[in-house]
C-alpha cells in the first residue's frame, strides 16, 4: 500500500512529514517506478538512484517558488511523482499521457524542459541572475549527472557561475563513484559540520577580521582558507577542482541516506555564493535486476517485475524480428574495419546504443567514446581524418544538432573523409519532440561538400557504409530506430555511385512517389493499394542520395509526370522536398506539379511511432490518401 504517497498531492504536502517517516515514501515512489516503467518502458535505472534525492530536494526548498532544474530528465520520474502527477504517473510516455521528460507546459513544477545533456547548469545560472534582476527571492538547484559532467557546456556554466559569485547551487549526482562506510561516514559528518550556521558564521567573521588588518589581512586569510581546503582535499580530493572553479564543495554525501542528505541541504540552504553538492548514488537503486545491470535499465522497454526478463510480445507467431539498423551498422562497420586498419569509431557516450560497441568488443585500440561530448566528438574525428585515418562517428541525429558548426569548419569545409553515422533518424516514438531525429536532412542538406544517405531496408544500409568509406569527402548516413524491414542481407558489399537514385516500380506518367529511406516501404504498399483499387500505375524512386540529388532521373520524372510527391520522415522546411523544389526551380520550368509530404512545422510530441506516422500521413494508407485526395480534386 501507498500508504504516504496517498498524502501527497504537492510538495507542501512532502514538508508536513517528519524526517523519519520519509525514507518509507521514498519506498512507496520507487515500487510505483517500477510498476510503471515495467508495463510502459522508460527510464528506470536513472530514476531509481535519485529518489531519496528527490524528496529531499523537495522537502528543504520551497518547490514551485525554488526553482529545480534537472539534467537530461532521465531522473525525473520521482520529481513528477511528487508533484502532483502520482496519479497520472501510468500514463508516462504514453500518447495523449506524461511525457518522459520534464515539460514547462506540464506543470508549473517543471522549471526548464530538457532531453538532451549538460544543459542544467546554464539554465539554472539564467534563472538565478534572472531572480536578481527580478528582485526574486529564490533558490535555484541544478541537478546534473557525472556523466553530464563530461559535456564542454558543463564547464562552462560552471567556469561564468564561479566568476559571477551568484547564489546558485549544483548538485553533482555520481552514480559511479563508491565511498566506503568509513569515508561516507566521515565526509557527511564533516560536511554536515562544515555548511553548519556556527561554523559559517566563525568563517564570516574571520573573514571580515583578518581581510581588515592593514598590510597582512587579506594575506593572512588566503593561508587560513588554503588550511581548510587542503583539511577538506585531504579528505574529499575531488572537490579541489570545483573549488578552484569558484564554488564552495560539499560532499560526497551518501545518497539514500535521508536524513543526512536532509540536515545537510537544511545547512546549504543557508549558505550564499556557488555551492556544488556532491552526492554519491547508486543506479537502479532497490530494484536488483537494474542494479545490477544498470546499462541494460538505463532505458528499457517493458519487462516482467519478478524476473527483469523482457516482456514477450503475443503475437509471436510472426516469427523472429529482423535485425535492427543499429546492430547492421554495427556489424557491417566491424566487418570493414577488419579489413581496412584506417577505419577508427567515434561515440559520444553511446557505444551500445549506436551499436559501435560491436567494433570496440573487437577493436577495443581503434573505437574511442569520448563521452558526452558531441561537438568534440566531430572535431576529433576531422583530426583523424586530416591525417589519413578513416572515421565513422557513430551518433543519434537528435545529438548531432549540437555539434552543427564542427561539421561545418571543420569536417565539410576542409572536405575531409569523415562519415557520420545518424542512428535514429526520424520519429523515434515514446522519447518524444527532443529525441526525434526529423531536422538532419534539413540542416545537412545546406552545408557543401557533404554527402548524404538514406537507405531504404537494412541491406541497402551496409552497402551505402561500404560506399561511403569509400569516397573522398564527408558522408552523413541517416537510418530509423528499431528493426528493418525484413529483406535478406547480401553477404558481398557494392558501391553505388554518389547521387543515384532506383526506380523501383516504372508506372504510368500521372503521378510519380520520390521516397527516401524509411520512406520507401509504405510508399511501395501504397503504390501497390493505388494500382489494385484505383487502376493508378505509380511511378516509385528510392532516392537514396538526398544529397546530390539523381538530377538526370528527377528532370526526366518532372518532364514525364503530371504529379510528383516527394516523402520524407523529416520536417518539410529544409529537406528533401525542399532539394526537389529548388531543382525545378532551377532547371525548369517542367510540367509536373510537385508536392512535399513530411512532417508539418511544429513540433511533434511522444507516442507510439506507428500511431504518429499515422497521424501525419507519412504511412501507407496516409499516402494513399494523399495521392487519391489530390487526383480527387484535380
Amino acid at each position: 500500500m501507498t500508504v504516504l504517497l496517498e498524502k501527497i498531492k504537492t510538495p507542501e504536502d512532502l514538508r508536513e512529514l517528519r524526517v523519519e517517516d520519509l525514507p518509507g515514501l521514498a519506498d512507496e515512489i520507487r515500487k510505483l517506478i517500477i510498476e510503471t516503467v515495467s508495463k510502459t518502458g522508460g527510464h528506470l535505472a536513472s530514476s531509481l538512484g535519485v529518489v531519496e534525492l528527490t524528496v529531499c530536494l523537495h522537502y528543504v526548498f520551497s518547490t514551485p517558488r525554488d526553482l529545480l532544474v534537472w539534467d537530461v530528465g532521465h531522473q525525473a520520474y520521482a520529481h513528477k511523482i511528487l508533484t502532483g502527477r502520482a496519479d497520472r504517473f501510468p500514463s508516462l510516455r504514453q500518447a495523449g499521457g506524461l511525457s518522459g521528460f520534464p515539460k514547462r507546459e506540464e506543470s508549473e513544477y517543471d522549471s526548464f524542459g530538457v532531453g538532451h545533456s549538460s544543459t542544467s547548469i546554464s539554465a539554472a545560472l539564467g534563472m538565478a541572475l534572472a531572480a536578481e534582476h527580478l528582485k526574486r527571492r529564490r533558490r535555484v538547484v541544478a541537478v546534473i549527472g557525472d556523466g553530464s559532467m563530461t559535456a564542454g557546456i558543463a564547464f562552462e556554466a560552471l567556469n561564468h557561475a564561479g566568476s559571477l559569485d551568484k547564489d546558485l547551487i549544483v548538485v553533482l549526482n555520481d552514480n559511479e563513484m563508491s565511498i566506503s562506510p568509513n569515508v561516507g561516514a566521515l565526509s557527511a559528518y564533516l560536511n554536515r559540520v562544515l555548511t553548519g550556521s556556527a561554523v559559517n558564521r566563525l568563517r564570516h567573521d574571520v573573514k571580515s577580521v583578518l581581510t581588515n588588518i592593514p598590510g597582512v589581512g587579506e594575506s593572512v586569510f588566503k593561508m587560513v582558507k588554503r588550511a581548510e581546503e587542503s583539511f577538506k582535499g585531504f579528505v574529499i580530493p575531488v572537490g579541489t577542482i570545483f573549488e578552484d572553479l569558484g564554488f564552495q564543495y560539499v560532499g560526497p554525501l551518501p545518497g539514500h541516506d535521508l536524513p543526512t542528505l536532509v540536515e545537510t541541504f537544511e545547512n546549504v540552504n543557508r549558505l550564499d555564493g556557488p555551492i556544488l553538492v556532491h552526492v554519491v548514488t547508486q543506479k537502479g537503486k532497490g530494484y536488483d535486476p537494474a542494479e545490477n545491470d544498470p546499462s541494460h535499465f538505463h532505458g528499457v522497454g517493458p519487462f516482467e517485475v519478478a524476473s527483469g526478463r523482457k516482456r514477450e510480445k503475443k503475437d509471436s507467431a510472426a516469427g523472429p524480428a529482423p535485425p535492427s539498423y543499429t546492430s547492421v551498422f554495427g556489424r557491417t562497420l566491424t566487418i570493414l574495419a577488419a579489413a581496412d586498419p584506417t577505419i577508427v569509431g567515434i561515440t559520444a557516450a553511446m557505444p551500445e546504443g549506436t551499436g559501435i560497441g560491436l567494433m570496440q568488443e573487437k577493436f577495443p585500440d581503434r573505437v574511442y567514446d569520448v563521452g558526452i561530448a558531441e561537438q568534440h566528438a566531430v572535431t576529433l574525428a576531422a583530426g583523424m581524418a586530416s591525417q589519413g585515418l578513416r572515421p565513422v562517428v557513430a551518433i543519434y541525429s537528435t545529438f548531432l544538432q549540437r555539434a552543427f558548426d564542427m561539421v561545418i569548419h571543420d569536417v565539410a569545409l576542409q572536405k575531409l573523409p569523415v562519415v557520420l553515422c545518424l542512428d535514429r533518424a526520424g520519429l523515434v516514438g515514446e522519447d518524444g519532440p527532443t529525441h526525434h531525429g526529423v531536422f538532419d536532412l534539413s540542416y545537412l542538406r545546406l552545408i557543401p561538400n557533404l554527402t548524404i544517405m538514406a537507405p531504404r531496408d537494412e541491406n541497402q544500409l551496409q552497402h551505402l557504409l561500404y560506399t561511403a568509406l569509400r569516397m573522398d569527402g564527408p558522408v552523413a548516413i541517416r537510418y530509423p530506430r528499431g528493426g528493418g524491414v525484413g529483406v535478406e542481407l547480401d553477404r558481398d558489399f557494392k558501391e553505388f555511385k554518389a547521387g543515384s537514385w532506383e526506380e523501383l516500380k516504372p508506372g504510368g506518367n500521372e503521378v510519380a512517389l520520390l521516397a527516401t529511406g524509411s520512406m520507401v516501404a509504405p510508399a511501395r504498399a501504397a503504390a501497390d493499394r493505388l494500382a489494385a483499387e484505383k487502376g493508378l500505375s505509380c511511378r516509385l524512386l528510392d532516392c537514396r542520395f538526398v544529397k546530390p540529388l539523381d538530377e538526370k532521373l528527377l528532370a526526366r520524372t518532372l518532364e514525364e509526370c503530371e504529379w510528383v510527391f516527394t516523402l520524407e520522415e523529416n520536417v518539410v522546411a529544409g529537406g528533401f522536398g525542399s532539394g526537389v523544389l529548388e531543382f525545378a526551380a532551377a532547371r525548369g520550368p517542367f510540367p509536373a506539379r510537385v508536392l512535399t509530404c513530411g512532417l508539418p512545422d511544429r513540433f511533434i510530441s511522444h507516442g507510439p511511432p506507428a500511431a504518429l506516422r499515422r497521424d501525419l500521413k507519412l504511412d501507407a494508407d496516409g499516402i494513399y490518401e494523399r495521392v487519391s485526395g489530390v487526383l480527387e480534386k484535380a
